[in-house]
């Protein structure tokens, strides 16, 4: 069976998201155009990667070919939600992203997780053999925003510790800096404990 390839050349968004609470959050990008959806599930951490790369491969394109490409955003344009409902198209295993530069667009494909062992080739390559994939064109106006919104999903999680750094849940965390103790519990007496009448 021949691989799907979901391309988007113009989308008219291209954004990370999340379901559910801090702490049990499932991360999603989602490409959008006209009245098509390809949502597909990914872990923070390639979302981090992705946007952190993503801003990189802006500046080395401006550096190298002389490409005029937008600063960072401080702004963003699309603080919707998720389309829902969501329907992953498959979970991400391995991202390519890329340089058009007869586009002049950033291009980022997320192959979906293989069992079989497949040639790196088949990253933004339309071959019949591989993995699924989602294939995104991206103007650089719009890979500066995706950067910034991934950004502000990754840090809406939970708070770090300010002592170790790992996540806070609410119930706190057992705290390496505090030898095992758990952060946002109070030890000690309570006031009855203290009641000395005989």
């Amino acid at each position: 069976m021949s691989r799907a390839i979901h391309v988007f050349r113009t989308p008219d968004r291209f954004v990370a998201g999340t379901i559910g609470e801090p702490g049990d959050r499932s991360f999603y990008l989602q490409a959008v155009h006209d009245n098509r959806v390809v949502s597909v599930l990914l872990e923070k951490q390639q979302v981090q990667v992705l946007a952190d790369r993503m801003g990189l491969l802006l500046d080395e394109v401006h550096r190298r070919f002389g490409t005029d490409v937008p600063p960072e955003v401080s702004e963003l344009g699309d603080t919707s939600p998720l389309v829902m409902p969501i329907d992953a198209e498959f979970r991400v295993g391995t991202m390519g992203l890329g340089w058009d530069a007869d586009a002049e667009a950033v291009v980022v494909e997320l192959l979906a997780v293989s069992e079989t062992e497949f040639d790196e080739s088949v990253v933004l390559d339309d071959s019949d053999e591989g993995p699924d994939a989602v294939r995104v064109f991206l103007t650089p106006i719009q890979a500066r925003e995706f950067s910034l919104r991934s950004e502000r999903v990754i840090a809406a999680g939970r708070a770090p510790c300010p002592l170790c750094g790992e996540p806070l849940a609410p119930e706190g965390h057992i705290c390496i800096r505090t030898n095992g103790y758990r952060r946002g519990e109070t030890f000690g007496l309570s006031a009855a404990d203290l009641d000395t009448e005989e």
